[in-house]
């Protein structure tokens, strides 16, 4: 009978913990930092290789009732080697804000759990740099946008006050490259860590 009493209390305490979690109203702040990856798809016309870019900035998080809201604002860098015959290799690493507005799912409790999400991401270019010999021509040249806009699915793990978080992100708006006939987008992938300042 105690134990029967015991195993009840704990239960019902675990699934009032996970009920608070899920269902009670609350506003996350914190910073967070990683690296991505990216990649310029171009049916062939030109080689793109990966290069490690990085990712610094602030997440906000929103939630009630199992779900929530997640603006998000960080500097990133996007870096590739660009490679077309004849032509020079060229570096490019195009600098940007970029703004996330994400919506997912949470399951889990007592500082630990899972989130899922996804989202349209607004991106403003603040530098883009490619290097390239000034005499050659423009094949592997990226006309990349001021601003550019996609979207961005993922996962992340919460463990008390830190997350960790695997995401993609697809460009939605074209890129011209060479003469300006063919376009490209930009596809990202980037691993994130990301730790929670404070919680009401």
């Amino acid at each position: 009978m105690k134990k029967t009493i015991i195993l009840t209390l704990s239960i019902c305490l675990f699934t009032i913990g996970i009920a608070s979690a899920q269902i009670i109203p609350n506003f996350s702040f914190g910073l967070k930092g990683g690296l991505n990856y990216a990649s310029f798809p171009s049916s062939g016309v030109f080689n793109n290789n990966n290069r490690a870019g990085y990712l610094a900035g602030f997440w906000a998080r929103v939630g009630g009732l199992g779900f929530n809201f997640q603006p998000e604002l960080y500097l990133t860098s996007k870096n590739i080697n660009v490679n077309a015959a004849n032509e020079p290799e060229n570096k490019a690493k195009f600098t940007s804000i970029d703004v996330p507005l994400l919506l997912g799912g949470k399951i889990g409790a007592f500082g630990l759990g899972g989130r899922f999400y996804g989202g349209p991401v607004l991106s403003f270019a603040v530098d883009k740099n490619q290097s390239f010999a000034e005499s050659a021509g423009e094949a592997t040249h990226l006309n990349y946008k001021s601003a550019n806009y996609g979207f961005q699915i993922g996962a992340g793990v919460d463990i008390s006050s830190f997350s960790v978080d695997l995401r993609y992100e697809g460009g939605l708006n074209k890129i011209a490259y060479g003469d300006g006939n063919s376009h490209t987008r930009v596809n990202v992938f980037s691993l994130a860590l990301a730790y929670k300042l404070f919680s009401l």
